[in-house]
């Protein structure tokens, strides 16, 4: 298993930009594939991104497209979600993701480490 702490969340204008962050610890997170999710109230856990243990392959949402990008450094033990053009339909809790393997990655059921997740609150 591998521990996962999200922050950088916050408040922020439309338009704007947040990065977070996801620290892990415990077995060795680059053997991990890792990635983001979103929840918003009363919906469904939603894929927003992933990036393979080298980082060599990302994959994300569409509606993220063009706007996200994560990215991970193996040295320190942390993958990054920076968020620009930020809009209010990108309101959620974020969480982060591991798992071992790269089947079904854009299904919240194939990880089986999570994180508490971070509010991401943006205004119009």
């Amino acid at each position: 298993q591998v521990q996962l702490v999200e922050s950088g969340g916050g408040l922020v204008q439309a338009g704007g930009s947040l990065r977070l962050s996801c620290a892990a610890s415990g077995r060795t997170f680059s053997g991990y594939l890792m990635a983001w999710f979103r929840q918003a109230p009363g919906k469904e856990r939603d894929f927003v991104a992933s990036i393979t243990w080298n980082g060599g392959t990302t994959y994300y949402a569409d509606s993220v497209k063009g706007r996200f990008t994560i990215s991970r450094d193996n040295a320190k033990n942390t993958v990054y979600l920076q968020m620009n053009d930020l809009r209010p339909a990108d309101t959620a809790v974020y969480y982060c993701a591991a798992k071992r393997g790269t089947l079904d990655l854009r299904s919240p059921r194939s990880y089986d480490n999570w994180g508490q997740g971070t509010q991401v609150t943006v205004s119009s």
